[in-house]
C-alpha cells in the first residue's frame, strides 16, 4: 500500500525558509520534527505514514549524508555520490506513487521538517526552490526522486545503475528543459542506455548531449517513443546520437552528408496511432565548439541571460559588467567563478578597461544594451541620455580593446526602422573608421527554440574582412516553436493541480514578449494591456507574478476575470525566456522578475555565439 507523506503548505513553508536560511546545519538540528501542526494530508489513496517510518527515513538518509562529510563541507564529488545513493534511497524506501510524489509540499515538509539540517547542507542558504518545492526539478530531495523514477529498470540486477549516467545538467537537460522528452521512463531509460555507449571521441560531452536532445525533438512529432519496443527506440536513438558526434566533429563527414537510414515504421497520432512512414529527416549541424574556448567581455550583463548562451557557444567570459547589484549576486549564485565588475557603463572611463591584462587579446564585446528609445535615436546629441551613454561607451571599448567581434543586442527596430536610421549610420560611420564591418538583423526568440514572441535587434560586427563575409544568420530551427502549453504544462501539474493538462491543451501558441518594466516603480507583471489580453485568452492573469504555482484546489473559470485565473512565476517567465531550470536569480520576488523579463534568452545567444564563433573560425 502507497504511503501519505505529510504536506507543508506553501503558506507555513516560506515563513521557515526564511527563518531557516542563513542557520548552519548544526543550528538546524534541534528544529527536527516528526509532525507539524500545519500539516496537512490529501483525503484519500493509502495509509498516513507513521512516525516511526519517518524515524527510520531520517536515520537511513542522515547514514548517507555522514558517508558524504555531513555535517562538515563537502567536495563536489562526494555531494554528487550523495545524491546518487539518496536517489536510489528514496524511490525504493518512501513508498510514494508519482501522484503523491508531484505534490511539492511533501518535499517541503522533507526539506524543512524532517531534514532541514540535511538540506541546508547540500544547499548552503538555498533559494527556495531547493526547499520549498515551487518547482520539483530543483528541490534538493523530489529532483532524486524523480529522476530515480524515471532511470529505474525493474528487470535489471542494479534497477538505478543508469542514475550514473548523466551528471545533474545533463538530466535537467532531459527532464526538465526537454518536457516533451523527459516525461516518458521508457524513453529516459533507453537514451542513458544508447548514451553509456556512444564514443565521442574527446569532443565535449554536453555539447554533443545538447545536440542530441535537439534531434530527438525534430524527431517527436514523427515518433511516438512509448510504441516502440527497446531494440528499435535504441536504434533511432544510437542514429540520432551518431548524427550529434559526426555534425560536431568537423573532419568526419556530416550526417546531413551521409547516406540516410532506411525508414522504419513509425505511429504517428491522428484521432488515433497508425503506422505511418517516416518524412525523410533533415540536419542543420551546429558549427564545432571552439577549441580553446573564445574569450569575451560581458557589458550590461544583468542576470547573465547573452552570456549563458554564449558560455554554450564556446565563449569564456573575461570579465563581467553591471552596476545593479541584485543582478551581480545573480551571476555569483550561478556562476562563482566569473569575474564581475560593479560599474556603470555610461559613466565608465573606457581607459580604465585597457591595462586589464584579461582583456588584451578579447575575441568578443557583447552586452544586452539597456533598450534604445527613439527620442535617443533621433537626438545623438543628448550626451545626458543614460542608453545612449552606454551604447557609445560600449563603441568606445571596441575602439580601444580591439576585439576580433562585436555583438550588441537591443530592441528589433534598432536594425529595421526608419526611425533609428541615423543611430545606425552613426554606428556604421563609427565602426568602418576602426575598420570593423557590420552586420544588422532581427531575430525571433520562438524560431530558435524559446517559447515567446520576442524579436531582437541585433549588430554583429567583425575587425576581420574575412569573418565578415563568412558570418551567417542563424537560420531559425526546422522544428515547430515549442507552446506555451508545452513549456509550462509540468510545472503548473507540480503541485497536483488536476485541470493543468487541459489547460496546456488549451495554451497552444508561444507566449506573448514579457516585459521587464520599470526597476524604479511598480510591481511585477507580464507587459502591456495588449500582452495582458494575450495572456487572459489563455487563462492568465498577466497582472501580477505569482509566488507559486496552482495547487489542487485551485479553481480555474477565466469567465471569472482575474480573479478565475492564475499568474505565472518567477521560474515560469524563466523558462519562456530559455534559462536553464538550475538557474537562479537573487533578490526579492519583484527584483528576481524585473531580471527574467529584462534578459536576453540564452538560446538567442548561444544560436549568435556559435555563428560569431564559426565566422571566427575561418581566420
Amino acid at each position: 500500500m502507497a504511503l501519505l507523506y505529510p504536506r507543508l503548505l506553501a503558506d507555513q513553508a516560506g515563513p521557515l525558509h526564511k527563518r531557516y536560511r542563513e542557520m548552519s546545519p548544526r543550528d538546524l538540528t534541534p528544529h527536527v520534527a516528526y509532525r507539524h501542526e500545519s500539516a496537512v494530508y490529501v483525503a484519500t489513496g493509502g495509509d498516513r505514514v507513521t512516525e516511526a517510518k519517518l524515524r527510520e527515513l531520517r536515520a537511513h538518509v542522515l547514514r548517507i549524508a555522514e558517508s558524504a562529510g555531513f555535517p562538515e563541507e563537502s567536495s563536489r564529488k562526494d555531494r554528487a555520490r550523495f545524491d546518487l545513493d539518496l536517489a536510489a534511497f528514496l524511490h525504493s524506501g518512501m513508498d510514494l506513487m508519482p501522484a503523491e510524489a508531484a505534490s511539492g509540499d511533501i518535499w517541503a515538509f522533507l526539506a524543512l521538517v524532517l531534514l532541514p539540517d540535511v538540506a541546508h547542507w547540500r544547499y548552503p542558504r538555498p533559494p527556495g526552490d531547493r526547499v520549498v518545492a515551487s518547482d520539483l526539478t530543483r528541490h534538493v530531495f523530489g529532483r532524486l526522486w524523480w529522476r530515480a523514477h524515471l532511470v529505474r529498470d525493474p528487470a535489471a540486477t542494479e534497477p538505478y545503475a543508469a542514475l550514473a549516467v548523466l551528471g545533474e545538467a545533463a538530466f535537467d537537460g532531459i527532464y526538465a528543459r526537454r518536457k516533451s522528452l523527459g516525461g516518458s521512463p521508457h524513453l529516459v531509460r533507453n537514451i542513458l542506455h544508447t548514451w553509456s555507449a556512444v564514443d565521442l571521441h574527446g569532443l565535449p560531452e554536453r555539447e554533443v548531449f545538447r545536440d542530441f536532445l535537439k534531434r530527438l525533438l525534430r524527431l517527436a512529432p514523427f515518433v511516438i517513443f512509448e510504441a516502440l519496443e527497446d531494440a528499435e527506440l535504441q536504434g533511432e536513438l544510437r542514429a540520432a546520437a551518431e548524427e550529434s558526434v559526426a555534425a560536431l566533429r568537423p573532419d568526419e563527414p556530416r550526417a546531413a552528408d551521409a547516406v540516410p537510414p532506411p525508414a522504419i515504421e513509425r505511429a504517428a497520432v491522428e484521432t488515433r496511432p497508425r503506422p505511418i512512414s517516416a518524412p525523410a529527416r533533415t540536419t542543420v549541424p551546429a558549427p564545432p565548439a571552439p577549441t580553446p574556448r573564445l574569450s569575451s567581455l560581458e557589458l550590461c550583463a544583468g542576470a547573465g541571460g547573452l552570456a549563458l548562451g554564449l558560455e554554450y557557444a564556446g565563449f569564456t567570459p573575461a570579465l563581467l559588467i553591471d552596476n545593479r547589484p541584485v543582478a551581480l549576486d545573480t551571476l555569483r549564485l550561478n556562476r562563482p567563478d566569473w569575474r564581475l565588475r560593479d560599474d556603470d557603463l555610461s559613466a565608465l572611463d573606457p581607459r580604465s578597461l585597457t591595462q586589464d591584462p584579461a582583456l588584451q587579446r578579447l575575441d568578443l564585446i557583447s552586452g544586452g544594451l539597456p533598450r534604445l528609445k527613439a527620442s535617443a535615436a533621433v537626438a545623438r546629441e543628448r550626451g545626458n541620455d543614460h542608453e545612449l551613454a552606454v551604447f557609445r561607451a560600449t563603441l568606445d571599448l571596441t575602439r580601444l580593446l580591439r576585439p576580433r567581434a562585436l555583438l550588441i543586442e537591443n530592441v528589433p527596430d534598432l536594425a529595421l526602422s526608419d526611425t533609428y536610421a541615423p543611430l545606425r549610420e552613426h554606428v556604421e560611420r563609427t565602426m568602418s573608421g576602426i575598420a570593423y564591418s557590420s552586420t544588422w538583423f532581427v531575430l525571433n526568440a520562438a524560431h530558435h527554440g524559446v517559447p515567446q514572441d520576442r524579436r531582437q535587434g541585433i549588430l554583429v560586427a567583425f575587425r576581420n574582412p574575412e569573418a565578415a563575409r563568412a558570418f551567417q544568420v542563424p537560420p531559425p530551427h526546422p522544428e515547430p516553436p515549442v507552446s506555451v502549453g508545452q513549456a509550462l504544462g509540468p510545472s503548473m501539474a507540480s503541485r497536483g493541480w488536476p485541470r493543468a493538462a487541459e489547460w496546456a491543451a488549451q495554451a497552444t501558441d508561444v507566449a506573448p514578449t514579457l516585459v521587464g518594466g520599470s526597476w524604479e516603480r511598480g510591481g511585477a507583471d507580464l507587459g502591456p494591456t495588449g500582452s495582458k489580453r494575450a495572456w487572459a485568452r489563455i487563462g492568465v492573469d498577466g497582472g501580477t507574478v505569482a509566488n507559486e504555482v496552482p495547487g489542487p484546489d485551485f479553481v480555474w473559470e477565466p469567465a471569472m476575470g482575474r480573479d478565475g485565473m492564475m499568474a505565472l512565476t518567477v521560474e515560469q517567465a524563466a523558462t519562456l525566456q530559455g534559462f536553464p531550470k538550475d538557474w537562479a536569480f537573487a533578490g526579492r520576488k519583484t527584483a528576481r522578475y524585473r531580471q527574467v523579463g529584462h534578459a536576453s534568452p540564452p538560446p538567442v545567444g548561444e544560436a549568435v555565439g556559435r555563428a560569431i564563433s564559426a565566422a571566427l573560425a575561418v581566420v
